[in-house]
């Protein structure tokens, strides 16, 4: 008899979609699989035949709220970047743990990135097992600092580790507060101090849902840490619409430029940049916005499965979240990564270090002539091409999710 098994995927369809795809794998072998996501999900997780259940936080909302806006502001201070990230939560927190709390009754396996947050009090209030999900490299090694200190000039192998505990031990102390009333008063247990949830997020079973072609796993990862490769979600029944098809079809392969949830400062000023940019460089667009805006050489379209689109382009260009960077990869295609915060920094300094496209250019120094320059570098590198092949190949020989599946089959309490 196959189990209910719930998913906490609090955040932007980045952080959504590697969930469906796992969720689809255990739905076919079984199990019962739930969603909890923003309702601006709902139709992409019920498309992919999973039960849904919303949490009230639209992550799309908040980075374009000035609330966010100061958050993206101080992406470069972790330690601000975390309190700012509890301002911006505290109206909504108890909201979203009482109905997180709600979607996973009945269940019998809890899956949640981070610290398990909040995995690891809905295991002990469900007394259930419980995963953590990491998808981007979250767990203590000396090989390199924590993705959210990637400049940090840390003391070796030490300092790298500490980095670790570092951020961790200042989400769960901002969050304490909040957490402990909620394990208090709506799930009947004892607080939980912060030493004690990070030594139990240290024991818990792990799974890194990115490829070891991209990161290679650390010697110093423990038997509990399991580096599965990528969650690729692949989007059931579409069809390409005509005026993309035929836009692909009218000449050289165009570059794609895409931020996901991201917003500037200035929407329309940056989308002024990106088509003198791109046109400077002597190359077409496949932008994302509204489709009412596309121009002769600039097809601007909605939604749109990357896995279709990027293998169809000269290059992509995006924001460095860790779901985009691995499907831009997937697709053998060179990149160039414009990040905003957070671990998108770490992306995108793998990329150029993997030689899968051009120098990093932060979002913040977006201009026509630094982007026109990294847009003719990204299309005229030979290296850089045969690299982004060479990944592409190695990505699509991975199965993340079905290692994921087996993984999770000797998960017990």
């Amino acid at each position: 008899m196959g189990r209910t098994v719930v998913m906490f995927a609090a955040g932007s369809r980045g952080d959504v979609q590697p969930f469906l795809a796992l969720g689809r794998v255990l739905a076919r072998q079984g199990d019962a699989v739930r969603i909890l996501a923003s309702t601006r999900y709902q139709r992409l997780v019920s498309a992919s035949g999973l039960e849904f259940w919303p949490l009230p936080a639209d992550p799309s909302e908040i980075i374009t709220s000035a609330e966010g806006q100061e958050l993206l502001a101080s992406r470069n201070n972790p330690v601000a970047f975390i309190r700012s990230m509890s301002g911006v939560l505290r109206s909504r927190m108890r909201c979203v743990l009482d109905q997180a709390q709600a979607g996973a009754k009945g269940a019998d396996l809890v899956l949640a990135p981070s610290l398990g947050f909040p995995g690891v009090h809905l295991s002990h209030h469900l007394r259930v097992p419980h995963a953590v999900v990491h998808f981007q490299p979250s767990q203590p090694t000396g090989m390199f600092p924590h993705p959210l200190t990637p400049a940090a000039q840390l003391a070796g192998r030490i300092g790298n580790r500490l980095s670790y505990d570092l951020i961790d031990l200042a989400a769960c102390l901002t969050f304490r507060e909040s957490i402990n009333a909620w394990r208090r008063e709506s799930l009947g247990l004892d607080p939980l101090s912060p030493l004690r949830a990070l030594r139990e997020a240290r024991r818990a079973t792990v799974l890194c849902a990115f490829s070891p072609t991209i990161v290679p796993r650390p010697a110093d990862w423990g038997p509990n840490v399991h580096l599965t490769g990528f969650w690729q979600h692949e989007q059931p029944q579409w069809e390409p619409p005509h005026r993309l098809v035929s836009f692909l079809e009218q000449g050289s392969p165009p570059v794609y430029v895409g931020f996901g949830s991201m917003k500037t400062p200035d929407p329309e000023a940056t989308d002024l940049v990106i088509r003198t940019a791109l046109r400077r460089a002597g190359l077409r667009g496949v932008l994302t916005g509204d489709p009412a805006t596309s121009e002769d050489d600039m097809l601007v379209i909605d939604d749109t499965p990357h896995e279709w689109l990027f293998p169809r382009l000269a290059g992509v260009v995006h924001h460095g979240g860790a779901g985009t960077t691995a499907s831009a990869l997937r697709a053998g295609v060179p990149s160039l990564v414009c990040p905003f915060f957070g671990d998108q920094v770490y992306w995108a300094q793998r990329v150029y270090r993997l030689g899968a496209g051009p120098a990093p250019l932060p979002a913040a120094q977006l201009t026509v002539p630094s982007l026109a320059a990294r847009l003719i570098t990204l299309t005229n590198s030979v290296a850089s091409t045969e690299v982004a092949r060479r990944i592409g190949r190695a990505l699509r020989a991975e199965d993340g999710t079905a290692q994921a599946c087996r993984i999770l089959k000797s998960v017990d309490r």
